[in-house]
């Protein structure tokens, strides 16, 4: 398997040695020993303090789109209404994932290379269509969009809509998250982005009135939410759950902490901006548009008419970069180099740049 210098994929990214040395234990029986209850209450208080949340935060064995899934799931039925803001890949995606199990979806689309700064038709939606469930993407890294959330959790509140679900698996820990303060009912994380953990767990915080809606509908698959809900209190977890993973989780949320929130908001801020100007000095253009937000945690470029991805990611490569292509309608069209967690360090950055420049020019 080859390996690259270089690594600016935007997830997951590269994995500290403090992170993996929780794999190298041997634990015991995480469904009979104390110690793993005691793992997991102390991870899931450093989660509420990068998710600014005094709402409990349910941990899970499975990848990112595990807590997308799980709160659609545990939270909707057949027919319910669901109302997606969305403004790329991720943004529809979800409302088409409400959509397959059976919620009736409005999704009020943006361009992909634009953010909800002016939420006009989010709102008249709103009041028309009386979701159960307003959707959004915090972090569109597809894009290398950031989605300001407050002013939707706003409306959320003044028109009484039971739930705003959000996806924050892409922005939690490099930028602010304040899940309480934008009335977000279900924060949706996962393991493989900022925490620079490998893509082994999901987290999401669960308000009271989601628990509320999630006994109502009483969904008792696999995946379902309702089983965590006192999981903790009785000391019996749905499945085994899986002591190396939240070890690690554990492990790369203490050394966020320990950095500071706010050193690791800084951090991934100048990441990005060096990375901005560097993309500019070379010539080539960013993907979001003027108006839009750019996110802290990955950065989104045009590719030029005269080549192509392939051929830009086979001579990244041969200089020991990789970067990342795009999805759906963006494949093709841009690249991203992922600037988070461990890799929101201005030196690899600058690094990155030096190859991307070089590759710019001798094309």
């Amino acid at each position: 398997m080859k390996t690259y210098p270089i690594p600016m994929v935007p997830g997951p990214v590269k994995v500290p040695a403090q992170v993996l040395k929780a794999y190298e234990t041997n634990y015991g029986s995480p469904d009979l020993e104390p110690e793993f209850l005691e793992l997991y209450n102390k991870t899931e208080s450093q989660l509420k303090t990068i998710l600014g949340t005094k709402n409990q935060v349910v941990i899970q064995t499975g990848e990112g789109m595990l807590a997308l899934w799980t709160a659609l799931r545990s939270c909707l039925n057949p027919g319910d209404r669901v109302l997606s803001a969305a403004t790329g890949v991720f943004g529809y995606g979800i409302g088409k994932m409400a959509e397959s199990i059976g919620a009736e979806v409005k999704i009020i689309g943006f361009e992909y290379n634009e953010t909800l700064n002016n939420l006009e038709s989010v709102e008249k939606a709103i009041q028309e269509f009386k979701p159960k469930m307003i959707t959004a993407v915090h972090c569109e890294t597809p894009s290398g969009t950031l989605n300001p959330l407050d002013r939707l959790g706003k409306l959320k509140k003044q028109y009484k809509v039971p739930l705003l679900y959000a996806d924050v698996v892409a922005s939690a820990g490099g930028t602010p998250v304040l899940t309480d303060e934008w009335n977000i009912d279900l924060a949706l994380g996962g393991s493989q982005k900022c925490l620079s953990v490998p893509c082994c767990m999901s987290f999401l915080s669960v308000s009271d009135t989601a628990w509320d809606i999630i006994n109502h509908v009483n969904y008792s698959g696999y995946d379902a939410l309702k089983p965590f809900q006192y999981a903790q209190k009785n000391a019996f977890f749905p499945y085994t759950p899986y002591w190396h993973g939240m070890a690690a989780l554990n492990k790369g949320a203490e050394l966020l902490l320990n950095e500071g929130l706010e050193n690791s908001y800084k951090r991934h801020k100048q990441a990005a901006d060096l990375c901005c100007k560097r993309i500019n000095e070379t010539g080539l253009t960013l993907f979001p548009a003027p108006s839009a937000v750019s996110s802290p945690t990955v950065t989104a470029v045009n590719i030029p008419e005269k080549t192509t991805w392939k051929q830009l990611d086979q001579a990244f490569r041969k200089k020991g970069l990789v970067a990342a292509g795009s999805y759906g309608p963006l494949d093709g069209k841009i690249f991203r180099l992922g600037h988070m967690g461990t890799q929101a360090d201005k030196e690899l950055v600058a690094k990155a740049m030096d190859v991307v420049e070089e590759v710019i020019k001798n094309i």
